[in-house]
């Protein structure tokens, strides 16, 4: 059975019912545990707004195949269990990834307000933008599995 929704607040209520979202200071306590953000914005948004340190970029239309540990395109970084914390500039598209990714079995949440809400709790930030694929901070890609 196919689950419709009137409107987009539906779809994203629906998504985020699924979810335990994150306040930006719970987020880097997980990070500082072993979780790692994945930031899916557009690189025009990175450059604009900054880049959270040790995140990973993947933007959205590649996610669910470089974070799930079976797809032939995954990225190292995407084991099993890693546990993976999406973010975009408000936290809308991030709650809508996220749920991608507990669809698909993966311990997956997002950040409240997104990463201006990261920078207003004084988190650092560094200037973006970071090449796809790579963690901010590096200056290697991250390879894809075979």
């Amino acid at each position: 059975m196919t689950t419709t929704f009137a409107t987009v607040d539906d779809l994203l209520d629906a998504a985020r019912a699924r979810l335990v979202r994150l306040d930006p200071l719970e987020a880097a306590r997980r990070v500082g545990a072993g979780a790692l953000v994945v930031d899916i914005r557009p690189a025009w948004q990175r450059e604009a707004d900054g880049e959270i340190p040790g995140s990973v970029i993947v933007e959205r239309n590649h996610l669910e195949w470089r974070l799930h540990p079976s797809s032939g395109a995954n990225l190292p970084l995407a084991t099993v269990g890693q546990e993976w914390i999406v973010v975009c500039t408000e936290g809308y598209t991030s709650s809508l990834a996220a749920s991608a990714l507990v669809s698909l079995g993966l311990p997956a949440s997002d950040v409240v307000g997104g990463i201006h809400a990261w920078r207003a709790a004084g988190l650092p930030m560094v200037a973006g933008p970071t090449p796809v694929e790579h963690r901010v901070g590096s200056t290697s890609a991250a390879p894809r599995s075979a």
